[in-house]
């Protein structure tokens, strides 16, 4: 205690200029809160024939002078401590997610991070995490506030201020006339470096979520279908169950090919795998919305898809009774807004819960209650997992379904080795596969006892990065994220009794390529929904359906009506 109070005592004896303040403060987030900004560029630099040392060593000074001009416009009297902490606490929080999971704040990862729930938020956290943030934030933050300010007069000050940013535009210009195009050949080829640098890439894409989120006009309600309807040959009743898979990778699913034995339930129903399936984000806030939309990837805009509708929307309006299941928290983007919903409760009465998050066999009682109660012809049911969402994977499975040991039983999944790290998240794999058999066990005896048509359709939102290059989790741009993170898993199964599609032929063509783009009308045409928002050239199924199929529910289709903003 009396060592707290003497370093307590000893800053609050430092006195310093605002622009001393504002220079060490700028020279700690520029020059160790950046470090992996820094690190990666002198990868980068170094990697490059001859390149010019000069170029390399003048980088810190370039971001150092930006950040000290930053900094510096706005930073002034009282503002100037708590606007320097709450920027070092913004950079240490952001600094530990890039350091420990190779995380960048881009649009799409504010977004995911706003639209996360507190249970969630809380897995990130563990003694590291902590032990980091008091470290890197907490004790500078406490520095920052003891020391006193020597305020000048406000004409000497300004003056004073003014010199310090001059001097730092003077040194970027010059930067910028030596070594410009350096600088510009860098950031064509590797333009995801922005993306790196602490916070102010953060700060930007705050300001344009807000900006589009909260101050644009709400838009007018689309509809692209007044009038859909089913058209089915059978008199039968018909369900469809989707699973809306969290965080699983193709990578991983033995189905897919992969040596570990990751899919030993579905191996046995007769499914069919697409193997070759990419994701429109690579985090849930872009992905579920996106693949319930008729925007497709290149011309997605949530604020556009949130203001049409979306094809459980049309299936809904077909006349089909559409329930959307969660054990996502409760989150559907937006998608499941004009249906029924029901929400697992996590609540530790049920012995599949923890208070926090349920196991995904918890969806299976709801399912069976509505497959014993269908009310209409037809029936849509929305399972919305939680997967293998990190970084708690060990808490995706119960203990007694541990396959694959040792794994990880720890959030600081970087702490984690390597093998315990796969494990565990093959074990999310294993589990997800269990109760995908049991939601078609549970389809097949509907089938047999009540003579209804079913099918089952499971895609993943997104993958996830697991140690590869020194990646983890999910979330980084599209552009630049790696294979695992937008490479995604598509299974399809129907009852033997159905015969608008053909197996057989829909595994030979398993493996042609398909994105997010193509669910939309997969699930119009596994629904048999005859609507004008079908695009037949955009069914991966169209090739292996009945002529029947196809002819029933096709429209005859202007290319030139197609929504793509």
């Amino acid at each position: 205690m009396n060592l707290i109070i003497k370093y307590i005592s000893y800053f609050n004896n430092i006195k310093l200029t605002t622009n001393q303040l504002l220079f060490f403060t700028s020279c700690y987030i520029a020059l160790i809160l950046n470090l992996p900004f820094l690190i990666k560029s002198t990868t980068i630099i170094t990697a490059l024939d001859n390149y010019n040392l000069f170029f390399l060593v003048s980088l810190p000074i370039f971001l150092l002078a930006l950040t000290i001009i930053i900094q510096g416009l706005f930073s002034f009297r009282w503002l100037t401590k708590p606007l320097l902490i709450a920027t070092v606490i913004c950079s240490a929080l952001i600094f530990y997610g890039t350091i420990s999971y190779g995380i960048v704040f881009d649009y799409g990862m504010v977004q995911n991070t706003i639209e996360t729930d507190t249970a969630e938020a809380w897995s990130y956290i563990n003694f590291h995490a902590i032990i980091f943030f008091i470290f890197f934030g907490l004790l500078p933050s406490f520095i920052i506030y003891s020391v006193q300010l020597i305020y000048k007069p406000f004409f000497k000050e300004l003056l004073s201020r003014l010199k310090i940013i001059s001097l730092s535009l003077i040194s970027v210009f010059l930067i910028g006339v030596f070594f410009y195009s350096n600088y510009a050949a860098v950031g064509r080829n590797n333009k995801d470096l922005i993306t790196y640098i602490i916070p102010y890439k953060m700060v930007v894409s705050s300001f344009k979520f807000v900006r589009n989120h909260y101050f644009y006009p709400p838009l007018e309600f689309k509809v692209l279908d007044t009038t859909p309807s089913i058209v089915r040959d059978s008199q039968k009743k018909h369900v469809t169950v989707m699973v809306l898979g969290e965080t699983a990778r193709a990578q991983s699913f033995s189905l897919n090919g992969y040596s570990k034995r990751t899919n030993p339930y579905t191996e046995k129903q007769g499914v069919v795998s697409f193997s070759n399936m990419s994701s429109c984000g690579t985090a849930t806030a872009v992905s579920v919305p996106c693949m319930f939309s008729r925007l497709n990837k290149t011309g997605y805009d949530k604020r556009v898809a949130m203001a049409q509708q979306n094809v459980v929307d049309l299936i809904h309006l077909a006349g089909a009774d559409v329930l959307w299941i969660s054990n996502n928290n409760g989150s559907c983007k937006g998608v499941c807004t004009r249906v029924k919903t029901k929400q697992i409760d996590t609540n530790q009465s049920n012995p599949l819960c923890d208070g926090e998050y349920c196991y995904d066999e918890a969806l299976l009682a709801p399912l069976k209650s509505k497959l014993n109660e269908l009310t209409h012809k037809n029936t849509m049911i929305i399972l919305h997992m939680i997967g293998s969402h990190g970084p708690t994977y060990f808490k995706r499975y119960p203990k007694d379904k541990r396959i694959f040991t040792p794994d990880c039983q720890r959030s600081d999944i970087q702490n984690c080795t390597q093998e315990q790290l796969i494990n565990s998240y093959d074990n999310t794999i294993a589990y997800t596969d269990l109760v995908l058999s049991k939601i078609i066990n549970e389809l097949n005896q509907v089938a047999e006892k009540n003579d209804i048509e079913t099918s089952l359709l499971y895609i993943s939102d997104h993958g996830e990065s697991l140690g590869e290059n020194g990646l983890y989790l999910h979330g980084l741009p599209y552009a630049f994220a790696p294979e695992e993170q937008t490479h995604v898993p598509m299974i399809y199964w129907n009852d033997p009794m159905q015969n608008d599609f053909d197996l057989n032929c829909l595994k030979t063509s398993a493996k042609s390529p398909i994105t997010h783009d193509n669910v939309f009308d997969t699930l119009l045409s596994i629904m048999s929904v005859r609507t004008k928002a079908y695009y037949i050239d955009n069914d991966p199924f169209l090739a292996c359906k009945s002529q029947g199929a196809v002819a029933r529910t096709t429209i005859t289709q202007d290319k030139s009506m197609e929504i793509q903003d």
